[in-house]
């Protein structure tokens, strides 16, 4: 990278400030989709828990510490999320059998079945919404946000 570009010469800029609208549009959207898929699972629910329960449906028996972690939340924070799952009978918590200090969280079987039924849901919009992009396009821009991602996970954050 020269050193005008690490400068980031105002020519140069227009790329990266389309990527920012780009990303910060997809998370205004996403928030607001996130918070509906909630809702689809179950009336109460409200921002992040269909988040939630898809990162414990994918993951398994999850320790709670590991979906603050996930989340970038902390131990109150998630605590009190799940503990609302719970209380909507959609996970359920069991000591972790190799720390019982620890807990365990995984879904119900109505817990999965609302989830899964939501995904689908989910999923048929995608499809939707993608279904006119040639395969290969799919599978380039799931790399690349793959790739996003992980930088951003990284610290580097947008």
């Amino acid at each position: 990278m020269s050193a005008a570009s690490a400068a980031g010469a105002p020519g140069d800029e227009e790329p990266l400030m389309a990527v920012e609208r780009e990303v910060a549009l997809l998370f205004r959207r996403g928030r607001a989709r996130v918070a509906e898929m909630s809702r689809r699972v179950h009336p109460r629910l409200e921002g992040m828990a269909y988040s939630l329960l898809a990162y414990v449906e994918q993951a398994g028996p999850v320790r709670v510490t590991d979906v603050g972690v996930h989340f970038a939340v902390g131990k109150a924070t998630v605590s009190r999320q799940i503990r609302a799952l719970e209380e909507l009978g959609l996970v359920a918590r069991e000591a972790d059998p190799q720390d019982r200090r620890a807990a365990l969280v995984s879904l119900t079987e109505d817990g999965r079945r609302r989830f899964l039924e939501a995904r689908g849901a989910r999923m048929a919009r995608v499809r939707e919404v993608m279904g006119g992009w040639p395969e290969e396009d799919v599978v380039r821009f799931a790399e690349l946000l793959h790739r996003f991602n992980d930088v951003v996970g990284e610290g580097v954050g947008v």
